[in-house]
């Protein structure tokens, strides 16, 4: 049983910190986008997660891109609505606005150490809640109630929650056109099966990631511990890249360098040249750090001594939504 709790949010002019208030019956006059606060009662407990309706988005047939948090983040920072330290992530607010997608953010659940995340497949990080059941419940209730296209279901993580893409793209895969992956690595002790199904995705990671290390091993920091290990993000990506066939060289372009003052550089490869078939593609940037690229999002100096550095030639979502927009799921009648 889904519950609605709240009255329909404008996105784009409320306030840090104005979701609770929201919640408690706060009315605002719609703006360009409307958030709307839902819950899913699941055997693991009450689920929550955010709709995102631009205003001219179609009745049906509905692309949606589920966007998933990375651990002690939350649904709400992913659309916008929640800051840390001011810095408040609108790149997927705008880009669905502009294209009409509907957006989905779930949250996660409560880990061991009291922040949220998600379960995914490493097997030497701690077991949670049945995180796959609730999005694949999720999924049925936006196709049958929101009018989702079933054959545009993207799902985009950072960090944790691209771990738990990449799990969703092993145990959902037939359900999805695709799947996007910010500074996350397949685990080097999984708990899941391989995947089976050839699935377009999408990676970004940053070389100099201090978190999810690029070349692999352990993840995590001084903040972070017992997370696990992961494979190398070039390593997870040939993952798929077997499993689809796509075994030549990619086609590789360098993205042009924007601003003199960021010590960061983005170069593209894909393999697979049809982009409304399988393909696979790495936006690996050179010097970056745990963070998705923002041409207009800033980032607070400090969380960039923390995390490494923003590459500001790309926008993440844009890149993301590019690759997504022409693949199609197979779905069965």
């Amino acid at each position: 049983m889904k519950t609605r709790l709240a009255t329909r949010l404008p996105s784009m002019v409320l306030p840090a910190g104005a979701l609770a208030g929201a919640l408690a019956g706060t009315i605002v006059p719609a703006q360009a986008s409307t958030i709307v606060d839902w819950t899913l009662n699941r055997p693991e407990g009450t689920r929550r997660y955010l709709v995102v309706e631009p205003d001219r988005l179609a009745a049906r047939n509905r692309p949606l891109v589920i966007l998933l948090h990375g651990h002690g983040a939350s649904a709400a920072m992913m659309v916008g609505v929640d800051s840390l330290a001011g810095y408040r992530p609108q790149d997927w607010i705008r880009l669905a606005e502009r294209e009409r997608i509907m957006l989905i953010a779930p949250e996660g659940s409560t880990a061991s150490d009291g922040k949220i995340d998600w379960n995914d497949c490493r097997g030497d990080a701690s077991i949670r809640s049945d995180d796959v059941g609730f999005i694949a419940e999720l999924i049925d209730n936006a196709v049958a109630r929101l009018g989702a296209d079933p054959e545009r279901i993207y799902v985009f993580g950072s960090a944790n929650g691209g771990a738990m893409a990449y799990r969703l793209g092993i145990e959902l895969g037939p359900r999805l056109a695709a799947i996007g992956v910010q500074g996350a690595l397949m685990p080097a002790q999984s708990r899941c099966r391989a995947p089976s199904h050839p699935l377009s995705v999408f990676v970004t990671h940053g070389t100099a990631d201090p978190v999810m290390p690029y070349g692999g091993g352990k993840v995590g920091n001084w903040l972070l511990r017992e997370r696990g290990n992961g494979l190398g993000a070039e390593e997870s990506l040939a993952v798929w890249r077997r499993l689809a066939g796509l075994g030549g060289g990619p086609y590789r372009s360098r993205i042009p360098h924007l601003q003199s003052s960021d010590p960061t550089s983005a170069i593209r490869y894909v393999w697979g040249g049809d982009p409304a078939q399988v393909q696979v593609e790495l936006l690996r940037i050179d010097g970056g750090g745990h963070v998705p690229a923002s041409k207009g999002d800033a980032f607070p100096w400090w969380l960039n001594k923390l995390v490494g550095n923003m590459n500001r030639d790309v926008d993440t979502a844009e890149e993301a939504w590019i690759f997504f927009r022409d693949k199609r799921a197979i779905v069965k009648q």
